[in-house]
């Protein structure tokens, strides 16, 4: 069931750029919340798994091996291998899991702090759905940071909080089909 106060923020700045091995999709959200607590909800395996779509098996916040237990509709995780590549607290953490690549950026700002998150994967139709996924997820890590979490919204139960619209959107302003998962 989903929570009945929420409703998508506004679009954020995005571009999907062509890679060596495939696509980047480059995400920019500003959050109202000090870098600190941002990093925290970025390596904290607790706060992790209160809004991304993975739970991984230990804090992130040094380098090497990691499980990331992938998050369905009904909360159960598929183990996937990854590794944090790089950490450089509290501005800057990497990390694989599967093929794809996580790049999250942190920087001061006079309200809070700007993420940049540059998600790299090698299949480019999947850029909007992608899209909608990180924008739903880093809404519920703002409502987390915020004091009022709800849980994290993977899966098809996205659907139920303007994934759909959110799919589409992105795909317009990134020029590409919408993708189509289900």
């Amino acid at each position: 069931m989903p929570d009945k106060t929420y409703q998508p923020s506004p679009l954020a700045p995005i571009k999907r750029v062509q890679t060596e091995g495939g696509w980047a999709l480059v995400f920019t959200r500003d959050l109202r919340h000090p870098v600190a607590k941002v990093w925290a909800a970025l390596t904290e395996r607790g706060q992790l798994r209160e809004w991304a779509p993975y739970t991984p098996d230990r804090d992130l916040t040094s380098e090497g091996a990691a499980t990331l237990g992938m998050l369905d509709a009904e909360g159960a995780e598929r183990p996937m291998p990854g590794t944090v590549l790089r950490v450089d607290p509290p501005r800057l953490l990497e990390h694989a899991f599967g093929e794809d690549v996580l790049r999250w950026e942190l920087q001061p700002t006079a309200q809070g702090t700007r993420l940049v998150l540059r998600h790299s994967f090698t299949d480019g139709g999947w850029a909007s759905a992608l899209a909608a996924g990180w924008h739903i997820c880093l809404d519920v890590a703002d409502a987390l940071l915020a004091g009022a979490p709800f849980g994290p919204v993977v899966g098809t139960k996205a659907r139920e909080y303007g994934w759909d619209e959110l799919n589409e959107q992105y795909a317009k302003v990134l020029g590409v089909p919408p993708a189509k998962p289900w």
